[in-house]
């Protein structure tokens, strides 16, 4: 994408947000354990839909002119629907950010289990390392150091996944089934490399001649 002027970009994440009904618990995790700086709240009276209750809505600075931030709403009850229960695909959705060296990443950790921060789990998956924990709202949480950048390598093969996949779910469910293995993304994925190279040889030769 061009990065002429006039061109339509996005320049990075201004902050994500989520509800929470433990006002006390949030401000003091993020602000007094986390050390993030509280810089900014809304305090309005209900806007949209009729029922919307008053509520605060307040940032945190998390970094790099990015923040998190929250909804406390005042006089509502928590919805079921929005009780974050800790399982995969509440999980999914989730706030990392980032250091630059592991004795950063090792401090966290140290600094977050001194205030009593249970750490879940530290793990190397491919191109971070991540430490993994929840604030009082059950939020999943993560602070990750970079093991290396992205490459073109990594775009194209990344290119040649999501292809696979969708391929194969829209086969699934043209069926009446769902796609729950990945086996299926691999074979796929493995089919179209094939394909493709069988491809290129053929243009190469034809070249050739």
């Amino acid at each position: 994408m061009s990065n002429q002027p006039g061109s339509l970009v996005l320049n990075g994440v201004h902050h994500s947000a989520r509800p929470t009904w433990k006002l006390r618990e949030t401000v003091e995790f993020y602000r007094d354990i986390m050390g993030l700086k509280l810089i900014h709240a809304v305090s309005a009276r209900g806007w949209g839909p009729s029922a919307h209750p008053d509520f605060l809505h307040f940032f945190f600075d998390s970094g790099k002119d990015s923040t998190i931030a929250f909804f406390y709403y005042l006089g509502a009850e928590q919805a079921p629907h929005l009780v974050h229960r800790p399982e995969y695909d509440s999980d999914a959705s989730h706030t990392s950010w980032q250091v630059s060296h592991r004795d950063q990443l090792l401090a966290w950790r140290e600094r977050l289990e001194r205030n009593g921060v249970d750490i879940m789990y530290q793990i190397e998956h491919e191109v971070i390392e991540s430490i993994y924990f929840r604030d009082p709202n059950g939020y999943y949480l993560e602070i990750a150091l970079p093991l290396r950048g992205f490459s073109q390598l990594d775009a194209m093969d990344a290119e040649r996944t999501i292809e696979a996949a969708i391929e194969v779910a829209d086969e699934y469910r043209t069926a009446g089934k769902e796609l729950d293995s990945i086996e299926a993304v691999w074979q796929r994925k493995g089919r179209n490399l094939m394909a493709s190279l069988e491809i290129g040889q053929e243009e190469s030769r034809e070249r050739d001649y």
